[in-house]
């Protein structure tokens, strides 16, 4: 929901720092694969229950998530390039969620489990969408030039980077924040297959 809001405002910068590292040779995937890397070392940080650290790298993570693109603006886009920012995306979406669960199985397993399903259930109405979007060739540059249809919703980029920022600041409420954020994710698949019954018919 917030990330059409906030792309006007972070793009100069993004921008400006995309066109230093395609500079040096710096290519997006480089940046995509570095994001990953950087949650990964995120959700080992957090496994361990150094939440501050686990915040500081998500924090670099999503940076180099929003740089990713900007950098292949500036160098070319590839297909492979929008494959893995998906996969790797969604790779980082379910790892957080995890290393809260594997830090304390006992306070966290079941409000995890429901969120990550969540996650699951908008990533496959999401991911959908855009293959029959595909072949019906519709096209939004709503959320930024991306490589496949980006639809929009009430659980974005924005709303998720918030919410793990809210697991790490306060880990005593992981389960009822999750909870909470996974009612929010079922609503966005929810609206999202509803739309998509409208443009899909």
């Amino acid at each position: 929901m917030l990330d059409g809001t906030l792309r006007p405002k972070i793009d100069p910068v993004l921008n400006a720092i995309a066109r230093r590292l395609a500079a040096v040779g710096i290519t997006a995937n480089t940046v995509t694969v570095l994001g990953l890397f950087i949650g990964a070392l995120a959700g080992l940080a957090i496994l361990f229950e150094y939440y501050l650290l686990g915040l500081v790298l998500l924090l670099v993570s999503r940076l180099c998530d929003g740089l990713d693109g900007a950098v292949a603006q500036i160098t070319g886009s590839t297909d492979f390039g929008g494959y893995i920012d998906i996969v790797f995306d969604f790779a980082f979406y379910g790892l957080i969620p995890l290393a809260f669960i594997l830090a304390n199985p006992s306070a966290n397993a079941v409000a995890g489990g429901v969120l990550l399903f969540s996650f699951y259930v908008n990533g496959a109405s999401f991911l959908a969408f855009a293959i029959m979007a595909e072949k019906r060739q519709l096209k939004t540059d709503k959320r930024g030039k991306k490589s496949f249809f980006f639809t929009t919703g009430l659980a974005e980029a924005t709303e998720t980077f918030a919410v793990f920022s809210a697991f790490c600041l306060f880990p005593a409420y992981f389960s009822p924040i999750a909870y909470v954020f996974a009612a929010v994710v079922f609503y966005t698949a929810a609206v999202r297959i509803w739309q998509s019954k409208a443009l899909l018919n």
